[in-house]
């Protein structure tokens, strides 16, 4: 799905088996206003996957209303099967009658993409995130409740469940789609070579490709040296980090480390990936906003004392040795999320709440009798 083009790859626009977005025939160039994309299903949806922050005991009562909730309106539920794990689950006996119409499964042994029509996170921002890397390739809508601690990505409230989810599944609802980046690690058995006009030559295997909703972090790892790794940006050398590391993020996740880590915030609509140094050991290197369609590469320098590490959404942490290279695209396949109002509102009632912007105690009014100076 790479396409050389300054807005980045065109994103699907159907969701899961049944879900697609309700086309605006007043598109200009193909952008569509963010406050008129909405949901639409192309058949009734009839399944539905839950997923539960896993180890947290206030999130069990919530967890058992919704399932019974959406069994009464004979909905297939998805859950995973360590959800249904948690000794407090399975001790109740009211609730087993519901748990046998489950349909389980395991992150690491059962696609289920085909299978699944709309999800539904129960706990924070980390939860969006690990529903999205379940769906490698097309993400079925997400509603998101706001039941852990920041809540930046989750702008439902609980205390209106069923008439929300009874929205969704009417097919009345407004979605962003959060762009989520392609992310491949080669690994080479010779180092790769870079010409004099900074081109990068390639060889090697590839290991496979990863879909990330927030950020790619490369950093020193355990070690005390600075981190030294080589940026390309379409196969061009543009500069060597030296630091603590580098973030490359979606827009979604400029609000997340890149943000902690001096980055501007990015609305989620703006097609762009965003670089962010970490702790540069030098005064002028800036974060920076590049097109979505661009492609880039990290890999550690010739002359790097020690190798680096890489971690996708927090997860997956790996070692970068000499001659491997991070690969990183805009991917085709967004994550559709289902917002509260629209795109704008809950983007800014998540700056306001979330990270308090712009807080300050407001200037007093100057009366007219009052002298100027």
């Amino acid at each position: 799905c790479k396409q050389h083009s300054l807005h980045g790859t065109s994103p699907v626009t159907t969701f899961g088996p049944k879900a697609c977005m309700l086309q605006n025939p007043l598109a200009v160039m193909h952008i569509q206003d963010p406050a008129s994309q909405r949901l639409t299903w192309n058949k009734p949806p009839k399944s539905v996957l839950v997923i539960k922050k896993i180890q947290d005991a206030s999130l069990l009562q919530p967890f058992k209303e919704l399932c019974v909730f959406l069994t009464e309106k004979n909905m297939i539920v998805y859950v995973e099967r360590k959800v249904l794990a948690d000794p407090v689950i399975q001790a109740d006996e009211s609730f087993a009658a519901v748990i046998q119409k489950f349909c389980t499964f395991r992150e690491d042994l059962n696609d289920i993409s085909n299978r699944v029509d709309f999800i539904i996170c129960l706990g924070g921002d980390g939860t969006l995130l690990y529903a999205s890397s379940l769906f490698q390739k097309s993400v079925p809508p997400v509603m998101s409740f706001h039941l852990g601690s920041l809540g930046f990505l989750t702008p439902f409230n609980f205390d209106t469940y069923q008439s929300q989810v009874t929205q969704i599944i009417e097919g009345n609802a407004a979605i962003i789609l959060r762009s989520r980046l392609r992310v491949v690690k080669e690994s080479r058995e010779k180092n790769a070579r870079v010409d004099k006009k900074g081109i990068i030559m390639t060889n090697g295997d590839s290991e496979g490709s990863r879909k990330v909703l927030n950020e790619v972090v490369v950093d020193r790892g355990p070690f005390s040296y600075l981190s030294n790794v080589d940026l390309f940006l379409d196969g061009h050398l543009i500069t060597t980090v030296q630091g603590d590391g580098v973030i490359v993020s979606t827009p979604t996740g400029s609000t997340a480390y890149a943000v902690a880590a001096g980055a501007s915030m990015i609305h989620p609509n703006v097609p762009a990936i965003m670089i962010t140094p970490i702790c540069p050991h030098s005064l002028s290197f800036r974060p920076i906003v590049v097109p979505a369609g661009v492609e880039l590469k990290i890999m550690l320098s010739r002359d790097s004392r020690n190798t680096a590490w890489v971690s996708f959404d927090g997860r997956k942490r790996q070692e970068i040795c000499h001659g491997d290279n991070i690969t990183i695209t805009t991917s085709c396949f967004p994550v559709p999320s289902i917002c509260f109002q629209d795109p704008v509102n809950d983007w800014f009632e998540s700056l306001a709440q979330c990270l308090h912007w712009n807080v300050r105690k407001k200037q007093n009014y100057l009366s007219s009798k009052e002298d100027v100076f």
